[in-house]
């Protein structure tokens, strides 16, 4: 390569190109065209940036606490419990049979001395308990608590009433991007504000609620569920925009029952647990009382995400609409240029094949290239038509 030719390749380096454009008299691709851009313009600003607010940073690593507090008094007499009084001593407690196929010998050897009974209430003592003939089946013995657990299920709740009883929960959450945080408690120096105050839609600062109405927003009756028990799944939502006061990021809540009692009854539905209570008599005799309690368990779910403007989103979600603009230009172009009736005039009038040509031809004594006598017959054509 000559250094005519490197100068040239350098001094290209220095050009500047750009594009050639045509306008298109076509009414039905324009109206395409402008139905896209205002299309597209709207998925920006309506959805991008009102809806899901593409301006701004987003923050959902929410860290949150919960505590939990009930409160109710109750008054029952039954026949196994007798007249009884319920405070929040007795019904808050944290979660904790006759046929037993595992326990069935021939021998004491198949009694394992301390082995535990899988199906039953205890551990194997060692002797096989036959009722008399030598070869007939026998049951292990099990030291275990007597009697064991009756089968029978409640025929009415115990603390039917337990329906005004009221929860208290307090959430505090923290976005750490934005050091932000707040509590699902009303900001105010009067004492008297949670003594007084019930939760409801428009006072959602007051943390206490009434049983019986969380039942009730879950889509459920109360005294049904009192029965055989349930759990209750509550949810927490904040979603805060910080480039607002921050008295405007409020907890949203909501309440859905997440045992399987939906559509029909099942062996595994409601909730249950079993605790006891343990006393010693004058003889030394220890026993115990052992308390099925069919009750309502609380699954307390936190989320949430906070925003604020930054310009790095800004701007790459600006640059995705102007992206998104020349597709629809370049879809234009291909309805324009190969799917109407003129497309090959307007494919023509579009790209233009420039040839070049070393041969000469001699004008006037002169030698010309065909490049250049194809310019001189254009210039000559313009300023006919002009």
């Amino acid at each position: 390569m000559g250094q005519v030719a490197w100068k040239g390749l350098f001094l290209s380096l220095f050009d500047y190109k750009t594009e050639k454009y045509v306008i298109a008299k076509n009414k039905k691709v324009g109206i395409l065209f402008r139905i896209l851009q205002l299309s597209i313009l709207a998925y920006l600003v309506g959805w991008v940036f009102v809806v899901k607010k593409g301006y701004q940073d987003i923050d959902t690593s929410i860290q949150s606490s919960v505590i939990t507090k009930l409160k109710g008094v109750a008054y029952t007499n039954t026949t196994e419990l007798g007249p009884r009084l319920w405070d929040v001593v007795d019904y808050v407690i944290p979660p904790q049979s006759f046929g037993i196929p595992d326990a069935v010998c021939t021998k004491n050897s198949d009694c394992p001395e301390g082995e535990p009974v899988i199906a039953g209430n205890g551990v194997k003592t060692g002797r096989c308990l036959k009722s008399g003939a030598v070869n007939t089946t026998g049951m292990c013995e099990i030291f275990a608590w007597c009697p064991l657990e009756k089968r029978q299920k409640p025929q009415i709740p115990v603390l039917g009433k337990a329906e005004n009883f009221t929860v208290y929960i307090k959430n505090s959450i923290r976005f750490p991007k934005f050091k932000f945080s707040k509590t699902n408690i009303l900001n105010t120096d009067d004492d008297s504000f949670l003594k007084t105050c019930r939760y409801s839609k428009e006072n959602h600062y007051c943390p206490i609620f009434y049983l019986g109405k969380i039942v009730s927003w879950s889509g459920n009756n109360f005294q049904e569920m009192a029965l055989e028990g349930g759990v209750i799944g509550i949810q927490i939502e904040w979603d805060c925009n910080l480039d607002r006061d921050a008295s405007e990021c409020h907890p949203q809540y909501s309440f859905t029952r997440l045992d399987n009692k939906f559509t029909e009854k099942t062996v595994s539905s409601g909730y249950n647990f079993r605790y006891a209570k343990y006393y010693r008599d004058a003889n030394g005799s220890d026993y115990r009382t052992l308390i099925k309690a069919y009750g309502i368990r609380f699954d307390i779910m936190v989320n949430g995400k906070a925003g604020k403007f930054n310009i790095i989103p800004t701007i790459i979600n600006i640059g995705s609409g102007l992206a998104l603009m020349g597709a629809g230009a370049f879809f234009c172009d291909l309805v324009l240029l190969y799917f109407i009736k003129k497309s090959n005039f307007y494919r023509d009038k579009k790209f233009e094949e420039v040839k070049s040509s070393k041969k000469t031809l001699p004008v006037n004594g002169q030698k010309k290239s065909k490049s250049h006598d194809a310019i001189d017959q254009m210039k000559q054509l313009q300023s006919v038509e002009t």
